[in-house]
């Protein structure tokens, strides 16, 4: 994809269980007090990354600002729909800000928030991206796997 246009959505819907709050909470050390039935914040926001890093913008995304407002509580067992949509391009830059948004099954907004991403397609076309790389590298960043030019074995 290498235009964007305002209003340009995706969208995808999964219902969370309270096994996966149970998970999430072990993998972060949540405090075992907290409610199994409240969808936690993070994995909410993990709805947003899969979108970003797959769908809009897509593969080669840098994510380089969230804002998240939970105004009403996510419960487990109702889906949930995530969308991102651009809102403003700045091609000269290679930023693309976005809305994100969460609602339950009813319609009633969970998580509202807005998103400042890097969109590789912009870069790669005047060749930042690659300068961006080996400025990263030079000041001891180690590049990732899918930044142009990298190589996916050691030398």
């Amino acid at each position: 994809m290498a235009t964007f246009t305002i209003g340009q959505r995706a969208t995808m819907t999964r219902v969370f269980h309270e096994e996966d709050v149970l998970e999430y909470a072990e993998l972060t050390g949540m405090p075992s007090s907290a409610p199994r039935d409240v969808i936690p914040g993070g994995l909410l926001g993990g709805m947003f990354s899969r979108l970003l890093g797959t769908e809009l913008p897509g593969r080669g995304t840098n994510w380089l600002k969230q804002k998240l407002l939970f105004p009403a509580t996510a419960r487990a067992g109702q889906a949930i729909t995530a969308s991102v949509e651009v809102v403003r391009v700045r091609p000269e830059k290679h930023l693309v800000n976005l809305r994100t948004v969460c609602v339950d099954a009813f319609g009633t907004i969970v998580c509202d928030g807005e998103a400042l991403v890097m969109a590789r397609e912009m870069a790669d076309r005047s060749g930042d991206c690659r300068a961006a790389e080996i400025a990263s590298s030079a000041e001891g960043a180690v590049p990732s796997r899918d930044a142009p030019g990298d190589r996916s074995a050691p030398d």
